[in-house]
């Protein structure tokens, strides 16, 4: 089942989110070589492609897991949360409807 992870930035975090990036970036290549990624980015702080030092509010993530219990467990070891970058992720269930594959 396809899983959404959304996860919200502590105030003020661009700087640990850069430094966490490719950690972060490499288990979500992993997902997408699995064939198990849908979608994956930042949400900028302002209208626009690069926020520059606005930086970024969070992140979602729409990924294919076998269960809740095993999307919520991926999600609680990623980098950004050890490096400070999330101050909370929730994980939801998330039925795809379009478009239809």
């Amino acid at each position: 089942m396809w899983y959404a992870i959304i996860g919200t930035d502590n105030a003020n975090s661009l700087e640990a989110r850069k430094a966490a990036r490719p950690a972060h970036l490499a288990r979500l290549q992993a997902l997408q070589d699995e064939g198990r990624m849908l979608l994956a980015g930042p949400f900028p702080a302002i209208d626009a492609e690069d926020p520059g030092p606005a930086g970024f509010t969070g992140s979602l993530i729409v990924a294919e897991f076998a269960s809740l219990a095993e999307a919520e467990s991926w999600a609680a070891a990623d980098p950004y949360i050890a490096a400070g970058v999330y101050r909370e992720t929730a994980v939801k269930p998330f039925r795809k409807v379009l478009p239809a594959a």
